[in-house]
């Protein structure tokens, strides 16, 4: 049996990773992988990022099924181009994943169909879209209508915060122009207090399979400081999903998804993640969908997966997820996201990366454990040396008993490991740790 999966970044590691477990694999293949799936003997690089290449290659190589790890290729119609072909594929179809491409699809989505979410208006013109930010005054969120890799967001705290923001991201050069949309469009949200945390489970087009909840840390900086990432770190179970919160999350907001999109004719198909903003009175509002799962949470969630990937995923794409259940290791799982010099503006990319862990003649790092793994992201091969290629490097993610122990654990694996401009938050997981 061969697997694809379809990304070079972190999660994509994590997941082709998980994959290689599976009984009776020949090969995972990564397109286009990154330096730590090139360095991993049970998996195998494949430089091809053109859809119809990729399809081809499935079809070539008899892959049993492919997994789609990024937002682009699904906004893009990759699952769409697969299906047509009979080659089985785990994903939305570029019609569902408007859900993540385009901000305005989503909200207006949720209104319909009564899903809890902040109010909303969008705007194609400055001039109405900066009279809208005076009458409601700051704090308010200014997002860019579509796919910006993360980083197409900004929770303005200032009128004069919104306004510039807004200058920003509409205008037509804007660097967050929405993908396959024309003029340029702005959604501008109320500000909504509370706890973040990140929902994420697995659809067959009915039924739902929850994956474990985490926490993502989007700012730059120690104290949730400086400007929003792609996410700097993860960890998973997060404290605040009580089982009440769960339970409400499932049916106020996953489960009306879901059906709503049957109802509507795109049924929904692939991982679906729910950022939730869980207020102090208990209630949870949605801050927005992904459709995929969620990089850095990815990372930590894999690590705690005791059961056999490809069979939640294989039971999803015949849909059967009735039939599997998930079963999660006890421990927490901590990632640590090590980012490039001058990342989340323009990241500096080709800086040499010493003290990885040596890689053994077998798949795996030699000098990882089963308790730890460093998750490569934004690396790539160069005269035998790996160097930075991206904003978000390394993942460097572990397990441990309690938060405190598995930070410590965490910590402990980066020192050493070097690249100019490295940077990274000290407190991935604060929001656990008793104080």
């Amino acid at each position: 049996m061969k697997l694809l999966v379809i990304g070079s970044g972190g999660r994509e590691h994590a997941l082709a990773w998980c994959l290689a477990k599976t009984p009776g694999l020949q090969k995972v293949f990564v397109a286009p992988g990154n330096a730590g799936t090139a360095a991993d003997r049970a998996l195998e690089n494949v430089a091809i990022t053109d859809l119809d290449a990729l399809a081809d290659f499935a079809e070539e190589q008899k892959v049993s099924l492919t997994i789609v790890g990024p937002e682009a290729p699904l906004a893009a119609g990759i699952v769409n181009l697969f299906r047509a072909r009979g080659l089985k594929i785990f994903g939305p179809s570029k019609e569902a994943a408007q859900l993540e491409s385009s901000k305005d699809f989503a909200k207006r989505f949720m209104a319909r169909h009564g899903i809890p979410t902040a109010c909303f208006a969008t705007f194609s013109e400055r001039a109405p879209a900066h009279a809208y930010i005076d009458q409601q005054g700051a704090p308010i969120v200014i997002k860019a209508d579509g796919l910006a890799a993360g980083k197409g967001v900004v929770v303005a705290m200032t009128r004069d915060e919104a306004h510039a923001a807004l200058d920003r991201m509409l205008p037509a050069e804007s660097t967050y122009a929405p993908t396959g949309s024309t003029p340029a469009q702005v959604v501008i949200e109320e500000f909504l207090e509370g706890e973040e945390a990140s929902f994420i489970v697995m659809v067959d087009g009915k039924d739902v399979l929850p994956l474990a909840s985490s926490q993502d840390h989007k700012r730059i900086g120690d104290g949730d400081s400086g400007p929003n990432t792609g996410g700097m770190g993860a960890y998973s179970p997060a404290l605040v999903v009580t089982p009440e919160v769960h339970a409400k999350a499932m049916r106020e907001i996953i489960l009306p998804t879901v059906r709503g999109m049957a109802a509507e004719g795109t049924p929904y198909t692939g991982f679906l993640y729910a950022g939730l903003m869980i207020g102090k009175d208990g209630s949870v509002k949605t801050v927005e969908f992904n459709c995929r799962l969620g990089d850095p949470e990815a990372q930590p969630i894999l690590m705690r997966l005791k059961s056999d990937l490809f069979t939640l995923l294989d039971h999803a794409v015949a849909g059967k997820l009735d039939q599997v259940e998930a079963s999660w290791d006890r421990r927490v799982a901590l990632g640590v996201v090590l980012a490039a010099a001058n990342y989340p503006g323009t990241p500096r990319t080709g800086d040499v990366i010493s003290g990885l862990p040596k890689v053994s003649e077998y798949s795996e790092y030699s000098e990882d454990s089963e308790d730890s793994h460093i998750f490569h992201g934004g690396t790539s091969e160069r005269d035998g040396q790996t160097v930075t290629a991206g904003g978000r490097v390394l993942c460097v993610t572990a397990l441990g008993d309690n938060v405190k122990r598995t930070q410590k654990r965490a910590y402990d694996l980066i020192v050493g490991i070097h690249f100019d401009g490295m940077q990274y938050r000290h407190d991935i997981g604060h929001r656990a740790v008793p104080r």
